[in-house]
């Protein structure tokens, strides 16, 4: 019931990903599509030398892939989005202490950057016409599920955001929209 597209992250994509600049340069591909080096340096206000060296940390790590076609000239490298999401589990780390620190620091990082997002959307919904404003949306509820079912809600919230991925409306009225769930066991 996942996606086709999600990969489980070993320990490397993990750390590749959850590098704050990393993140940003794999939102920026996502939602722009293809760059450079130097147009991203000029996006993230970084050099090109930090950007380039980052951007092969995430080919190695297989979450991006250059898209020479797009080039004018040799030298030129361009980049896209390898359009793959990736799931993981401390449990994965199978009591390896160094794989379970890097998927506990992922995880922070990874909520750091989800709520980071939404308080963005707060200082800038001013900027945004009343039908954008009421359609954001956030919504919480109890549920009492087994890990099966739980495991289930999982697939079936990514599938039903992949949908979206897949056919994205387009138009003068299109704008990204960040989407992220968690579903964590919890006390009251």
């Amino acid at each position: 019931m996942s996606p086709a597209n999600r990969r489980t992250a070993d320990p490397s994509v993990i750390a590749a990903i959850h590098h704050p600049l990393r993140r940003r340069l794999i939102d920026l591909l996502g939602v722009n599509g293809p760059s450079t080096a130097s147009r991203l340096a000029e996006a993230t206000g970084e050099l090109v030398g930090n950007v380039s060296h980052h951007l092969k940390v995430l080919a190695a790590a297989g979450v991006i892939v250059e898209a020479p076609e797009l080039a004018r000239t040799r030298r030129e490298r361009w980049w896209r989005s390898a359009k793959a999401s990736y799931s993981w589990s401390i449990a994965d780390a199978g009591g390896d202490p160094a794989a379970e620190l890097v998927a506990e620091t992922a995880e922070e990082a990874n909520l750091t950057h989800h709520t980071t997002k939404v308080r963005q959307w707060f200082g800038l919904r001013s900027e945004y016409d009343e039908p954008w404003v009421r359609a954001a949306v956030a919504t919480e509820s109890w549920v009492t599920v087994t890990p099966e079912r739980l495991e289930e809600l999982g697939a079936r919230l990514s599938a039903l955001i992949q949908e979206y991925v897949d056919e994205p409306s387009e138009g003068e009225g299109a704008h990204p929209v960040f989407v992220f769930a968690h579903a964590v066991p919890a006390r009251p």
